[in-house]
């Protein structure tokens, strides 16, 4: 019976460890995909991936011309999965998200008939996000959360996996209306996307001058990962490291009992428990790119500024200091302590 058991353990241990590599080929064959057509940003690219594996939505921020949409595309067509694009815009509607019930004629009659609009896909592309009215914004909150759509009282579902990843830019304040908090707290990550150095300016240069172009191959369909984001939650994390992601958190609450000085001096308003499931699943799918079943602190930290970077909001000493939200965090970070058993 003893060794039955051993023998079972063992045979699981196998089982977790081929589909961790596994895991870690798919993710790979993804990353090299996009590297076809998306110079650099290797950074924001495995930020991106580790959105979609860990089954939440990326918001990518940065100024016009880095790449952000090419880089959307480039993960669409190296997935097996249906796309769509909305391009935000001030006149844009609800509506013209989430789509509109309309009366057609039909032998029997005048008829109501639900037609839907470019929220049912399985990846979508919200361009220029911030450029919406508040209104419009809202539309995409239950989509993003629940996986489904209301529409004139009647809930439709959304395919399996939803992936939203949307882009801004930081600079244009102009026609632009900046995210609710509610909203931005629905984004798995915010990942900044910088500049390109001169040796990536060059590659690109030689990609889009030339007539060159390169022909991305797809490499998952919608069960790999789903069985992939089933596999990321199977990840083990210890009690202990578990806590070390709920005190991060708590590190951001202004008055906590966790609290640095310089989260009292210069937030508002701490992280959402949505923070501490970003933080543990991020840090899963981590420890699975690193070849370990379990969680590490430093996976935890890994993951905490574009998990965090978001979810807190600065005070008028803050804005007036020139402070930002990635300082805070880092310094939490660079402050909490490892293991407080």
């Amino acid at each position: 019976m003893k060794d039955h058991a051993t023998n079972q353990a063992a045979n699981q241990v196998e089982s977790i460890e081929a589909d961790a590599q596994a895991f870690r080929d798919a993710f790979e064959r993804t990353r090299r995909e996009i590297a076809k057509v998306v110079v650099g940003h290797k950074e924001t690219v495995e930020g991106v991936l580790v959105c979609l594996f860990a089954g939440g939505h990326c918001l990518l921020e940065g100024v016009p011309g880095l790449g952000k949409t090419l880089l959307i595309r480039s993960l669409s067509q190296a997935l097996h999965l249906k796309f769509n694009r909305v391009q935000f815009t001030p006149d844009l509607m609800p509506a013209d998200v989430t789509g509109t019930t309309i009366v057609v004629e039909t032998e029997h009659g005048r008829d109501f008939q639900f037609r839907k609009g470019p929220i049912f896909a399985q990846i979508v592309l919200a361009d220029e996000i911030n450029r919406a009215t508040p209104k419009t914004q809202s539309s995409m909150l239950e989509a993003m959360q629940e996986r489904s759509v209301t529409v004139g009282g009647v809930t439709h579902e959304l395919d399996r996996p939803f992936f939203v990843m949307a882009t801004q830019n930081p600079i244009e304040q102009e026609g632009t209306y900046p995210l609710p908090e509610a909203q931005l707290d629905r984004f798995f990550f915010k990942l900044i996307v910088g500049y390109s150095t001169r040796e990536e300016l060059s590659t690109i240069l030689d990609r889009t001058t030339t007539g060159d172009s390169a022909k991305i191959e797809r490499v998952l369909d919608a069960d790999g990962i789903m069985r992939a984001q089933k596999l990321v939650r199977s990840v083990a994390i210890a009690p202990h490291v578990q806590d070390y992601a709920v005190r991060m958190v708590l590190a951001t609450h202004p008055g906590g009992q966790f609290a640095p000085p310089m989260t009292n001096q210069f937030l508002r308003f701490g992280a959402s428990p949505r923070a501490a499931q970003a933080l543990a699943l991020g840090a899963k799918v981590k420890a699975l790119l690193g070849g370990r079943t379990a969680v590490s602190f430093d996976d935890i930290k890994s993951v905490a500024l574009p998990a965090l970077r978001h979810r807190i909001l600065m005070n008028f000493e803050a804005e007036a200091e020139g402070r930002t939200s990635d300082e805070v965090v880092q310094h939490i970070i660079d402050t909490l302590v490892l293991d407080a058993r």
